[in-house]
């Protein structure tokens, strides 16, 4: 992993009519680097992941992007640097998968500029990689959950950014595509900020963890110093064991089911 930073953040915070959703945080993301943020419900993830994405303007702190302040990028520069995947995307019902995904090549074109056999050849590679191709014509409202989380994928893959956030990448897919998905973005010259509610796959496909409660930061490390029984149980307030993933060797977490003491 290189040691070139592509993204950080200096005292970073948003409060929301005088309550803090996000305390002061500060960290940098280093090329190639796969960052998971994890919490609770109300953490503060998703709010980060905007603030990071200049989605929203911080009530203190700073975002720089490769070196440079986010407020400084205009927003076609900054999508050809950057690309997010969030929980809120609404694209037109009556767009194929194609033309969603064609979406991504808008930061580095002109209004005018018409696709080119360069540019199709890229959406077939992306259309693979999300495993979309036999449905590259079908509209969205036709979609399920998953796929349309994979045709969402896939425009973030032709945008072509070297850093990705993602929020809950997993969400709406069966086990089968979240664990290829994660794969095939540990695979790619990218780095990423990913939140995620499932802390075995961020334990999985993470170099590091930033665990979040209520708007704080209660560690930042690799996931053997974060995915602790003491700080899990009392962050998430249930019983739970840590032992090794047979698989990968990577922290495994299982949580006390019933009621418990």
């Amino acid at each position: 992993m290189s040691t070139e930073t592509v993204l950080g953040c200096q005292q970073l915070s948003f409060c929301w009519q005088g309550d803090w959703t996000l305390e002061p945080l500060s960290f940098e993301l280093c090329a190639g680097e796969r960052l998971g943020v994890i919490g609770p419900n109300g953490a503060g993830k998703s709010t980060l992941l905007k603030l990071l994405a200049g989605l929203c303007l911080p009530s203190s702190g700073t975002v720089l992007l490769q070196g440079k302040a986010l407020t400084q990028y205009s927003r076609t520069e900054k999508a050809r640097q950057l690309a997010l995947l969030s929980q809120e995307n609404e694209q037109a019902q009556a767009m194929t998968v194609a033309e969603l995904m064609l979406l991504g090549l808008l930061p580095h074109k002109k209004l005018w500029q018409a696709n080119s056999q360069a540019d199709l050849n890229l959406l077939q590679q992306c259309l693979d990689q999300v495993g979309l191709s036999h449905k590259q014509h079908q509209l969205l409202s036709s979609l399920s959950g998953g796929e349309l989380q994979r045709a969402q994928l896939g425009r973030v893959l032709m945008q072509g950014a070297k850093l990705i956030l993602l929020d809950e990448p997993t969400n709406h897919l069966d086990i089968q595509y979240q664990h290829l998905l994660l794969q095939l973005i540990a695979s790619l010259p990218l780095s990423l900020i990913a939140s995620f509610h499932d802390l075995n796959l961020a334990a999985s496909y993470c170099d590091r963890l930033l665990l979040l409660h209520q708007g704080k930061v209660m560690a930042l490390g690799t996931p053997q110093q974060v995915l602790t029984a003491p700080l899990i149980s009392a962050v998430f307030g249930r019983p739970c064991l840590v032992d090794e993933n047979p698989f990968d060797g990577k922290p495994r977490l299982t949580f006390a089911p019933g009621v418990c003491a």
